[in-house]
């Protein structure tokens, strides 16, 4: 998303300060130094990523005597993430060699000239052939180069109370083939099983990303081919009826009182109360929701649940009327890339090799929850047992989709997170909501649209 003034203003403090914490020596035209800056885990008792990142940097400075890596983590919510970053890039004396991108923001960066294509070095990297053809086109950009090398990818579908539905005589082997099969299965949690949330699909402006995606999407993909962007047009879609029955999906959810209160599906805190409290104090019986959540429950994780995987089962997020092919799932997830004012750019390469090899792509998948994007990777027993439930994701991979990798798709997000919200607090019908955003997309895109009745 696009970042605030406010936002800006921040950043250039902070780097000002210095308060941008690192290990290791060496500045922005250190030859021998290659700096690389990444999303430091905001709970400070889960350092997974941190601890995954200093072990590459070990390894890669015994292998290459005389090199340093200086780690710049960077410890803010994703939104200060992305500003911080691009702040940084923008400049020769600041940039890092190496940036953490999410797929959600990369074509914004690439679009600001911030990123340089990968594409030779590619070319000559045996390992490039082992990442799955979906995954790779996570950082590719309209210029048809590729501006980044995937470590994972996450994919999205159905989590469900096994307790609850034995109590409310629903099968434990839950597999719904309709959006109505889901809406019936959270009537009878809420008849049976009194107390309990049947349902939660994220919702409004509040969770940002994470409700246009996880629950948005996940419904508009389900309707028909390119309900939100056709690609052979290259044109953003309107009038759509895919659209408007998502709406009303998700009216339907909090009119009946399926989901959690309006107040708390809207508050930005939603993402973490799902994860933390009402899933493992089993307040929740339906969830749809992201692959990693279960790294959340380890012993490691920020919130040990050692009973979630005899408690929990997993089941694919159908289409709307059980269409082929018969699931749907949404594939996110980061990159290791290259700014383009890097003053360490072969180095910075020699890097992201280290990072990508097999023996630390299997690591990080181990150690952070992923889904693996390497087929050797997903093949591996290590990583078949590593997550319960991690078989079930990562056999989600090959049907997911991406969303459209284009640098006005944040805006795009934020108005349909606007016309969730509307609907989502009775503020408008699902039919006005969708007209207020088929007007709002006409002048983010520029005109660029196509009615899809």
């Amino acid at each position: 998303m696009r970042p605030t003034a406010p936002l800006t203003l921040l950043v250039a403090a902070a780097l000002a300060a210095g308060t941008l914490t690192a290990c290791g020596g060496g500045s922005a035209a250190d030859r021998n130094t290659v700096r690389v800056a990444f999303i430091k885990d905001t709970n400070n008792r889960v350092t997974v990523r941190d601890d995954y990142v200093r072990l590459v940097a070990k390894q890669f400075e015994k292998a290459n005597p005389g090199k340093k890596v200086k780690l710049i983590p960077i410890q803010a919510s994703e939104n200060d993430y992305y500003a911080k970053i691009q702040q940084m890039m923008r400049s020769p004396k600041t940039t890092p060699d190496v940036v953490y991108e999410d797929t959600f923001l990369i074509n914004s960066d690439i679009k600001a000239g911030l990123l340089r294509p990968l594409d030779d070095h590619l070319g000559t990297w045996d390992a490039w052939g082992q990442f799955e053809a979906t995954a790779k086109t996570a950082a590719k950009a309209q210029d048809g180069k590729t501006y980044g090398v995937p470590d994972g990818t996450d994919t999205r579908g159905l989590w469900f109370n096994r307790k609850y539905f034995a109590r409310a005589g629903l099968p434990t082997n839950w597999k719904p083939r309709t959006w109505d099969d889901v809406l019936d299965a959270a009537r009878t949690i809420k008849r049976k099983v009194p107390g309990v949330i049947p349902l939660n699909v994220f919702t409004g402006k509040g969770a940002g990303e994470a409700a246009v995606m996880q629950g948005f999407e996940m419904l508009l993909y389900g309707t028909g081919e390119h309900q939100l962007y056709d690609p052979g047009t290259k044109k953003w879609v309107t009038g759509s009826k895919g659209f408007r029955d998502s709406l009303r999906f998700i009216d339907t959810v909090y009119k009946e009182g399926l989901g959690p209160e309006v107040s708390d599906a809207l508050s930005p805190n939603i993402q973490t109360n799902v994860v933390a409290e009402l899933l493992p104090e089993q307040k929740l019986a339906i969830d749809l929701d992201g692959s990693w959540l279960g790294q959340q429950w380890q012993k490691t994780g920020g919130r040990p649940w050692p009973e979630w995987s005899r408690t929990l089962g997993q089941a694919p997020f159908p289409t709307q009327h059980g269409e082929p092919p018969g699931k749907v799932s949404l594939a996110g997830g980061w990159t290791w890339s290259i700014p383009q004012r890097s003053q360490q750019p072969d180095l910075a390469w020699k890097l992201i090799e280290t990072f990508q090899s097999r023996q630390n792509a299997l690591e990080w998948c181990v150690r952070g929850a992923q889904i693996a994007v390497r087929k050797d990777v997903a093949a591996d027993p290590r990583y078949l047992k590593s997550v319960p439930g991690i078989g079930f994701f990562t056999g989600l991979v090959k049907i997911s989709r991406y969303r459209p990798a284009l640098p006005v798709y944040p805006q795009v997000s934020s108005a349909i997170g606007e016309a969730m919200e509307a609907v989502t607090a009775d503020d408008s019908a699902p039919e006005a909501a969708a007209r207020e955003y088929d007007e709002q997309l006409k002048s983010l895109v520029d005109g660029r649209v196509i009615r899809k009745p």
